[in-house]
């Protein structure tokens, strides 16, 4: 049995966070119903958190559900021979009303002795940032384990991280092993390899509405750190009607198209490829059949749709696999 081939929407999967707001709802239109809610996960199939179709005739099927049935028109050729029926990437908005923990994520190698994960190489486009907003990102100077650990100890931590306020539109690429944190005021939109382990390296000693510390993981996080420094920020073209290219490494390739009037597309049968739109709106016309999106949208094109229009002022990221 074919597949119906078209653009495939999820139900937001919301999570509660600590640090959560409300910016998801008001900048968004994610349907949250809190003033902490910090993660809407997009497109996902990580254990318990899998995605469910919101749209057309495969509303109410999981991905995984999906992926089983028509695996290559799904996921592309080269995606299905690299990784099976596993989806391989995560796809979130991330709203900061406070700073994030401070973190780092193992490489594939760590991850999969010590979790049977991926590891979590990942991407940052901010969509909305604060005044003064910052992100955590790196060490000043080359640094070590032990200085890194004796700073954990005098709560200096902060003293040896490199910080850089940011701005709606950048771009930040992080390498499994960079400490980083999202800083209060962000907006963010994720790409990352399929994986959900993070190791928490420092809370600002916060506590949980029932008093209680958020575990760290200091002793996990000491081999999977990298200890040089780091320039995670991307510089980027923003021409026209045109895919950009922001990230392009071995786990996934991530374009922006500054979409002013009409874009012709026509893709190989590869690899699935997502669009998130961070900002503005447009239509999606394939087989005479016409789409609409707007800013928060995020949809999944099955590789074996390869022909399609879009229509409109927008800014779109585009992500596949090569």
């Amino acid at each position: 049995m074919s597949m119906k081939l078209y653009p495939l929407q999820f139900e937001p999967i919301l999570k509660e966070r600590i640090w959560g707001g409300t910016k998801l709802k008001n900048y968004l239109n994610k349907p949250i119903m809190s003033n902490s809610t910090g993660e809407s996960w997009e497109i996902s199939t990580v254990e318990n958190d899998v995605s469910v179709v919101s749209n057309g005739v495969y509303k109410g099927k999981s991905l995984n559900d999906l992926i089983n049935e028509f695996p290559e028109a799904i996921l592309g050729t080269t995606v299905y021979a690299k990784f099976g029926k596993q989806f391989p990437l995560l796809f979130k908005y991330l709203d900061a009303r406070d700073d994030l923990s401070i973190q780092v994520h193992p490489n594939d190698k760590l991850a999969k002795e010590r979790h049977n994960s991926f590891g979590k190489t990942e991407m940052w486009y901010v969509m909305q940032a604060d005044e003064n907003a910052r992100l955590i990102l790196g060490f000043k100077k080359k640094s070590s384990a032990e200085e890194y650990v004796q700073n954990l100890k005098n709560k200096t931590l902060l003293t040896i991280l490199d910080t850089k306020t940011v701005k709606q539109g950048e771009v930040y690429f992080l390498e499994t092993g960079t400490v980083h944190a999202i800083g209060a005021g962000t907006l963010i939109a994720e790409i990352q390899q399929n994986s959900d382990i993070t190791y928490r390296l420092y809370d600002f000693d916060r506590v949980d509405a029932n008093g209680n510390l958020r575990d760290l993981h200091i002793d996990l996080a000491l081999e999977a750190i990298n200890y040089e420094t780091v320039e995670a920020q991307k510089d980027y073209l923003k021409k026209e009607n045109v895919s950009n290219s922001l990230v392009d490494c071995r786990f996934f390739t991530t374009n922006i198209i500054p979409l002013n009037g009409e874009v012709k597309v026509n893709k190989s049968q590869n690899s699935f490829t997502v669009y998130m739109c961070v900002d503005g709106s447009f239509e999606m016309t394939i087989n005479k059949e016409t789409f609409q999106y707007c800013k928060g949208d995020t949809l999944l094109i099955p590789a074996s749709l390869t022909d399609f229009q879009f229509n409109g002022q927008a800014s779109i990221l585009e992500i596949y696999i090569s």
